[in-house]
């Protein structure tokens, strides 16, 4: 995310009114800005690498290439590690959402949420956070389980200790860092570091690659009950 600018946003979508909508909306705020628009896959690619946007909001389906595949490649790349991508969908809970957030997605808003709730998130992924409450974060995870290509490897959590195990539970549960630092007694700050080296440790791009990671681990399962 820029330090000193306003938050660069790319709009991706198939269909024109919903795209041109969403940049209206965004242009006219304070200390948001549009790039570029893109309505496919592709398009979308080849203008982060040419505009290199804070925040990707990303339709899922679209013709050429999809959302998922678009998000795969963009996330991937290291010389975009900056760009959030926030997935769009018409059902909060669309098959297709949970292959985007193993993709490298940072979260996924409803395309009819309201507008103050889009630019709030816009904001919240910009500043690395991941845009999952905790209620939907259950029910994406109850469907992450229920696939067969889970590793179901523990080994990745070798790298960490003890206390970054109990962090990475919590964020798996969709906290934030004051919310963990209450339930584990630590400063908002020492949360904040443990979940900075967790990330690290784990070379995952955001919070919402540390929740896919927490369940897929085994290190959570659906239905777990809070760490305590």
């Amino acid at each position: 995310m820029t330090t000193d600018g306003p938050i660069s946003v790319l709009v991706v979508d198939d269909q024109e009114l919903v795209r041109r909508g969403f940049c209206a909306l965004i242009s006219a705020e304070r200390g948001l800005e549009i790039v570029g628009e893109a309505a496919t896959g592709s398009e979308a690619i080849n203008q982060t690498f040419a505009k290199n946007p804070d925040v990707i909001l990303m339709d899922i389906r679209m013709p050429e290439v999809d959302g998922i595949e678009a998000t795969r490649q963009i996330t991937s790349d290291e010389r975009l590690n900056e760009t959030k991508v926030i997935v769009l969908t018409t059902f909060d809970l669309d098959e297709y959402v949970y292959d985007a957030l193993r993709a490298g997605a940072s979260g996924f808003l409803l395309k009819d949420t309201a507008p103050q709730h889009l630019l709030d998130g816009i904001r919240v992924v910009a500043a690395g956070d991941a845009l999952i409450a905790p209620g939907i974060t259950r029910r994406l995870i109850s469907e992450f389980a229920s696939r067969p290509n889970l590793t179901g490897k523990t080994s990745v959590l070798e790298a960490l200790t003890a206390r970054e195990r109990d962090v990475l539970a919590e964020v798996g549960q969709g906290l934030n860092n004051a919310e963990i630092a209450e339930r584990l007694f630590i400063s908002p700050l020492t949360a904040k570091t443990h979940v900075s080296r967790v990330m690290t440790k784990l070379a995952a791009r955001d919070r919402a690659q540390l929740v896919v990671i927490a369940y897929e681990t085994g290190l959570l399962t659906p239905g777990s009950p809070p760490n305590r």
